[in-house]
């Protein structure tokens, strides 16, 4: 089949990013840093360690607390309190959906919506088919199926004398997941393949009939692709740009399409929701190797306050990350930054750790107070640092606070 790439029809289709190398299927011990190349006994900062554990042991409110930290370039520990004890996880759990959707699906996957038709064209006119395939593309949104209808007109197509087929993957609206509160379902912006099979119906007729298409409500089907289509339009959505979202921004949207995305590689058939939440399940007890059953994992976005993550749990992703330059290359380019950009810009905006804390943030505040962050920086010694801290049942406040005097003794 000779699909024709017709890019330059969206603003959204523009730019691709560079697809990077496949993840390997075994941890290559071999990090992606030079500090790391040679296998050398490096000494850890026990002036940090001195400070961690003052800021551990200073008066804070009450409430749990946890704390882990780790060297990457010694491959040391560097100190821990409370650091084996499961806590809400709130969006950290998006660290581990990202790590395990990147080695299941590989750094070069694509989430691809296609135009094919059938049949000829004649005198401006298909006599055949309209094919729409969609997959699972959370960032397609109503007004972009403009763009398809400009594809047919590019075509010489400006009428159709056959069906309109959408052929997709969901055909009911997203659900929430178990433990989900209410509103957490309506306030999330799920794009045109998430909101079911009548919503895309109405939204597809809206936008060919405003392109200058005269399309029946009853000439839009559902179906699947006939053999012998032609496909006249690709757009691929790369992983990075889901990963930069649920990461940096910490969208809901974006993970949860990237569980969808894990659950039908490995079931297409099959309840994409519990099979990817099965997998990240498997990906903790056997890739990252935490098997206390204190962890506990119900969605991939952490809206659900049953999520249940430990400090050691989140260092460990982000230490099997580091040994792995395709995963630890996502780290760097698609954490929040200190004082820069995503939930960390306003979070951690002192002047003294603006641009040095690479981190996820997690925030909860129902039923009670839950704040979590994780991710790496440098050290004074110009050793690479991993850290999570957690807390729980304190306000989000103050825990911010304890975040950010951890972060300062980080990188005093």
């Amino acid at each position: 089949m000779n699909a024709k790439h017709f890019t330059h029809i969206l603003p959204l289709f523009l730019i691709l990013a560079t697809a990077l190398q496949s993840c390997s299927s075994k941890q290559n011990k071999k990090s992606g840093n030079s500090e790391t190349a040679q296998k050398v006994d490096v000494a850890i900062d026990k002036n940090l360690q001195h400070r961690l554990d003052s800021f551990a042991h200073a008066p804070r409110p009450k409430g749990l607390f946890g704390v882990y930290v780790y060297d990457l370039t010694a491959d040391k520990p560097v100190y821990g309190n409370n650091e084996r004890e499961s806590q809400p996880s709130a969006s950290c759990m998006k660290l581990l959906c990202g790590v395990a959707g990147l080695k299941l699906l590989g750094t070069n996957y694509t989430l691809d919506t296609k135009l094919y038709t059938t049949g000829k064209v004649a005198n401006d006119t298909l006599y055949g088919d309209v094919i729409f395939q969609g997959g699972l593309d959370p960032q397609l949104k109503p007004e972009d199926l403009k763009a398809f209808a400009g594809i047919l007109k590019h075509k010489g197509i400006k009428s159709v004398k056959g069906r309109y087929i959408l052929d997709v993957l969901l055909h009911e609206p997203v659900k929430a997941e178990e433990h989900w509160y209410p509103w957490d379902l309506t306030i999330s912006q799920f794009g045109l393949f998430y909101r079911g099979e009548d919503y895309l119906k109405r939204q597809f007729l809206q936008a060919m009939n405003a392109a200058g298409f005269r399309v029946a409500q009853n000439q839009i089907v559902m179906g699947k692709k006939p053999k012998g289509a032609h496909c006249v339009f690709l757009f691929r959505r790369h992983i990075n740009k889901l990963i930069q979202r649920m990461w940096k921004n910490s969208a809901n949207t974006q993970s949860t399409a990237l569980l969808y995305a894990i659950g039908h590689k490995l079931s297409p058939q099959g309840n994409y929701a519990q099979v990817g939440v099965n997998y990240l399940r498997q990906f903790l007890h056997e890739r990252i190797g935490m098997r206390d059953t204190s962890l506990v994992i119900h969605d991939g976005c952490g809206l659900c306050t049953h999520n249940h993550l430990s400090p050691l749990a989140l260092c460990s992703i982000i230490r099997y990350a580091y040994h792995q330059p395709a995963l630890w290359s996502y780290f760097r380019r698609f954490l929040a930054v200190s004082g820069v950009d995503g939930t960390l810009r306003g979070e951690l905006n002192d002047p003294r750790l603006k641009g040095l804390i690479h981190g996820k943030t997690g925030t909860l505040s129902h039923p009670w107070g839950i704040s979590t962050l994780a991710g790496y920086c440098k050290s004074s010694n110009g050793h690479t640092l991993c850290f999570a801290i957690m807390d729980c049942q304190m306000s989000v406040l103050d825990a911010r606070v304890l975040q950010r005097n951890l972060c300062r003794e980080l990188v005093k």
